[in-house]
């Protein structure tokens, strides 16, 4: 008898260990407005709990998050998880096109798993031109202890917020914008909401992880340590092959994590992040800083690359670790995507145009204008009149088509396998994020793509990522598994860009209703434009 009871018990234990959720982790962000000082003036800032930059998020895979952001500004306000795929749940996305906007003075609550992800990530505000005022921060996601990771443990690790600043407000910003001008250029780079005063403390012979991301508004950085050596594990969620680089390109959106081991002279040494591509090369820096150690290391620092070659060379030179894990014990190149047939072929040509007088850009002719509903709304109701899946073509118009506002939606099959060309007869760089879904970015080529071109595309271990950045007048490929059924958004991430138009959704669909391939509208979700009556 005393054995069946502790059967039954031990039975129970199993079946509650089965149906166990993984950990949640629950937040509460006040969102307000603040004066910081990143320039040694004071300016309006966005805090959140009265950080700039606001909290990093250190999650585990498949961590549930729960944010309940509190919008205590004195307008609409959104937070997008920059590069977290929202595994069948678009409606956490946090952009217009897939969430109300949160009202002044109330709340919203997020509610979002890691689902199978391991890397380095960011949020920040999507609405308006908020991300210029800060309300950005980090989320990391570390692997679960059962998965090894394919390098020795680090004793510790940073995590480095780089990108460009404006003393200018915000609203003033936006409102040249609004009028059709284009902004001025930043005034400085900052490294975590600080110039030239950020430092990292570490111990002379230990190795320290280093989580880098661009979370500015418009400028390509380079990023280097003088006297150290960058080793290169994980960019935007995946494991690369570990070559070491003196300096790295990283573009608005980007994140990378790279291994540094503090082998030099016990010192101080410089930490340095330069603009690319830009008239007026920009500078900051940080210090790492050798525990026991107040002194300067000796000898110049080491100087950025200025051509275009080079950050393109190195772009290619930048592959997947085939045989490490990542989220799952399963290795990263157990998914064969250089022989999976493509479905469809999509070129996207950006833009600068006039339209009404203003200042636009364009993907293909079309300068995308948001609705008063949101799309998601729009698609799970059934509401006519918001948007119709004609309104850009597959295709750039022909040379000299005038662009024309538009509400820009694709409409693609789940489990579509497709082809991204992002064609930029541009003489600047280009920026590129995807929501929902990773990609394998596998070219980048000076020119027009031509059907020709895929003889150089990487078919075996380009990397997954969620960010492409593509090089003046040159195309940038990538092939993606649309796994991920929702509405989800596809834009500059160079933000001036992506506020005057260059950005358009991907509606990820089919007709089969069932939670495995998507979640039902949330409790809690907003109504807003044509919807605002079904709440």
């Amino acid at each position: 008898m005393k054995i069946s009871l502790a059967l039954a018990f031990l039975g129970i234990l199993g079946a509650l260990s089965v149906v166990a959720e993984d950990r949640y982790q629950i937040f509460t962000w006040e969102v307000t407005y603040g004066t910081i000082y990143p320039l040694g003036v004071p300016q309006q800032g966005i805090l959140i709990n009265g950080q700039f930059p606001g909290p990093t998020i250190d999650g585990i895979t498949n961590d549930n998050i729960v944010v309940n952001v509190i919008n205590k500004l004195d307008e609409k306000f959104l937070i997008t998880w920059n590069g977290i795929k929202q595994r069948r749940t678009s409606w956490q996305d946090g952009v217009l096109g897939t969430n109300c906007p949160i009202p002044p003075k109330s709340n919203w609550t997020y509610k979002f798993q890691l689902k199978d992800q391991i890397g380095t990530y960011t949020y920040f505000p999507s609405t308006k031109l908020h991300k210029a005022a800060g309300g950005f921060g980090a989320l990391n996601i570390a692997q679960r202890s059962v998965i090894s990771i394919p390098y020795p443990a680090p004793d510790a690790e940073f995590t480095l917020l780089v990108g460009d600043w404006f003393k200018t407000n915000h609203k003033v910003l936006r409102r040249l914008l609004d009028f059709g001008k284009k902004l001025p250029s930043p005034d400085a780079l900052l490294i975590n909401g600080q110039r030239n005063s950020a430092v990292f403390t570490g111990q002379a012979g230990k190795t320290y992880k280093f989580r880098v991301s661009n979370v500015g508004l418009t400028t390509s950085i380079n990023f280097r340590i003088q006297g150290h050596s960058l080793k290169l594990i994980e960019v935007e969620g995946a494991h690369t092959l570990q070559d070491t680089y003196e300096s790295l390109d990283i573009h608005v959106g980007q994140s990378v994590a790279v291994l540094v081991t503090l082998n030099q002279p016990v010192n101080g040494y410089t930490i340095i992040a330069t603009s690319r591509f830009t008239p007026i090369v920009l500078t900051t820096t940080a210090t790492l800083q050798y525990a026991g150690s107040s002194s300067k290391a000796p000898g110049s620092l080491p100087i950025a690359p200025t051509d275009v070659d080079w950050s393109m060379k190195q772009a290619n030179s930048i592959r997947l670790n085939l045989t490490a894990n990542a989220a799952r014990p399963n290795p990263q190149g157990s998914f064969h995507y250089g022989t999976i047939p493509i479905t469809r072929t999509i070129i996207l040509a950006n833009s600068e145009a006039n339209i009404h007088g203003k200042l636009r850009y364009a993907v293909n002719g079309i300068s995308h204008i948001n609705p008063l509903t949101a799309l998601k709304l729009a698609d799970w109701f059934n509401i006519p009149g918001v948007f119709n899946l004609n309104t850009i073509s597959d295709v750039p118009p022909p040379a000299g088509t005038p662009a024309k506002l538009g509400t820009s939606v694709v409409g693609l099959t789940l489990h579509d396998f497709v082809e991204i060309i992002f064609q930029n007869n541009e003489d600047t760089i280009q920026s590129w994020h995807m929501d929902g879904s990773s990609f394998y970015a596998v070219g980048y080529e000076y020119g027009v793509w031509t059907p020709a071109s895929r003889n150089i595309y990487n078919l075996a271990d380009a990397v997954p990522r969620y960010t492409v950045q593509v090089y003046p007048k040159s195309w940038s490929a990538i092939l993606v598994s649309l796994d991920n059924k929702g509405m989800w958004n596809l834009r500059s991430a160079i933000w001036p860009r992506q506020y005057l138009g260059q950005e358009l959704y991907l509606r990820v669909w089919n007709n089969e209703q069932s939670l495995y391939t998507e979640a039902n509208i949330p409790d809690n979700a907003l109504f807003c434009g044509m919807a605002k009556h079904l709440h």
